[in-house]
């Protein structure tokens, strides 16, 4: 086969729209279809909302929606209610008329009197109530799929400075300083190249060379090795997700907010609708789309590595320089599903794994309980990590923890089954335990080393990393 002939082969299926990174109009990779339309080629059973319990409790849904600035109108849940009664009239109705077109069956074969005529006008009528109860369940639906979670009563309310510290972790915090900026530091070890990536690829895309592409290898494992050791199982995901598995996980972007997901072009209409996966949470959670789980066998643990795709990188400035917010970074992540009375446990027993995880890097860290306008669509309850950036001169995240309840569990039907056979939403929860560049950032700002001129000479890391370091030493430290 001619290489003509074979990349024709290997692109009839899907392809990338051709990348210019300077106009948003020409993105490679077009933005992910709202859930509502992706429902329609999914192969899992449409999501499994409660509508019962929204409607009882229109004004605190709505009002939970409001606190997280969530893109709903302000009459989406009383709209929910108001459908919700229509459609189990509608149920109801098209239940009776289905009985009665069963007894008119009968007598049809009975040759009853004027029993065909009947027959005729129930079944014209049974497909009406049919397709009028269908347009209201989609109505029904497309309003609860854009609902975000309950909120955990300890959860803070309102914007980002509302997060509460919940404890704090390392040495006292080095002084900040621009001579410790990470990618000055990078430049004189030459460790990241920013400018051919921005050649090869685009903007908020790199290249890790030498020490800082082994710091990435080594910090996979460290925290890989620290997630077995506590029971989790470790998987190797796809990177490539059904744009479905990722809307049910929760990740769409509000309306003001820009697109969060790649996604994968097909070039016939009737193909699958894929997208680079933003996390290997998406992947982890689809592991166990529309499966039952024995509830003794719970909790299901499983840390997973994974390239993250985030398409949207930020606005310019001190927030985005450099590795802070890139288009696409390795990233070890830990996801959980338990029974519905275990989840707050286990939320707990994740951030206990970060914080062992941060503590044996040696950072200067704070853990946050954060606020309703801070949680996505799937999150319960979440915790930040946020580390000592001298550099940069201020805190930055590093990790986070959330309890998703049954949010993606009714979305993509996960359910755990007792001992007696009773059947229930399982909860999901899950866990960064490393991001591999803001790791890297956070250690080549507090780990540089300096010569009696202000030269960068080396780096000191912690020792907890060298197991795993596979290269050579000349310029490496190592610290207890």
């Amino acid at each position: 086969m001619s290489s003509a002939a074979f990349r024709a082969a290997r692109g009839a299926r899907y392809h990338f729209i051709s990348q210019a990174v300077a106009s948003s109009s020409r993105r490679c990779l077009s933005t992910t279809a709202p859930l509502s339309r992706t429902l329609a080629s999914s192969s899992l059973p449409k999501p499994r909302i409660d509508y019962r319990a929204i409607a009882a409790d229109v004004l605190g849904v709505t009002q939970n929606a409001l606190n997280r600035r969530a893109a709903l109108p302000p009459d989406a849940v009383a709209r929910l209610a108001e459908l919700f009664d229509r459609s189990r009239a509608l149920q109801t109705k098209l239940n009776e008329r289905r009985s009665q077109r069963a007894e008119a069956g009968k007598r049809v074969k009975g040759g009853g009197e004027g029993a065909i005529e009947e027959a005729k006008r129930l079944k014209a009528e049974v497909q009406e109530l049919e397709r009028e109860l269908g347009e209201v369940d989609s109505k029904l639906l497309r309003l609860a799929v854009a609902i975000p979670n309950d909120t955990h009563p300890s959860s803070p309310l309102g914007p980002e400075p509302n997060a509460v510290t919940v404890s704090t972790h390392g040495p006292e915090p080095i002084p900040a300083s621009s001579e410790r900026d990470h990618l000055s530091i990078a430049r004189a070890l030459d460790l990241l190249d920013m400018e051919a990536a921005a050649t090869t690829t685009g903007s908020s895309w790199y290249f890790l060379k030498q020490e800082a592409a082994l710091l990435e290898h080594a910090l996979i494992n460290y925290a890989l090795s620290v997630a077995v050791r506590h029971g989790f199982t470790p998987v190797t995901p796809p990177d490539v997700v059904k744009t479905d598995i990722s809307d049910r996980c929760g990740f769409q972007p509000r309306d003001d907010a820009p697109a969060q997901t790649y996604a994968i072009v097909p070039q016939q209409d009737d193909q699958q609708q894929l997208c680079l996966a933003g996390t290997a949470e998406i992947p982890l959670a689809g592991l166990f789309a529309n499966r039952v789980l024995q509830a003794s066998a719970l909790p299901v643990k499983v840390v997973g590595v994974g390239r993250a795709f985030r398409a949207e990188a930020g606005a310019r400035g001190a927030d985005t320089r450099g590795l802070y917010r890139v288009h696409q970074f390795a990233k070890v992540e830990m996801f959980v599903v338990s029974e519905a009375g275990a989840s707050d446990a286990a939320l707990e027993e994740i951030r206990e794994i970060q914080e062992e995880i941060f503590n044996g890097l040696g950072l200067t860290f704070k853990v946050l309980d954060m606020p309703s306008e801070e949680l996505g669509a799937s999150a319960y309850r979440k915790y930040d990590m946020e580390a000592w950036m001298p550099g940069r001169g201020n805190w930055g995240e590093i990790s986070s923890a959330s309890n998703c309840t049954d949010y993606q569990a009714r979305r993509l039907h996960i359910r755990a089954k007792s001992p007696a056979g009773e059947m229930a939403f399982a909860h999901t929860l899950n866990g960064t335990a490393a991001a591999v560049p803001r790791l890297i950032l956070t250690l080549l700002e507090n780990g540089a080393r300096f010569d009696e001129k202000g030269n960068v000479v080396g780096l000191t890391l912690p020792g907890v990393l060298r197991r795993w370091w596979i290269g050579g030493e000349e310029r490496v430290q190592w610290r207890d």
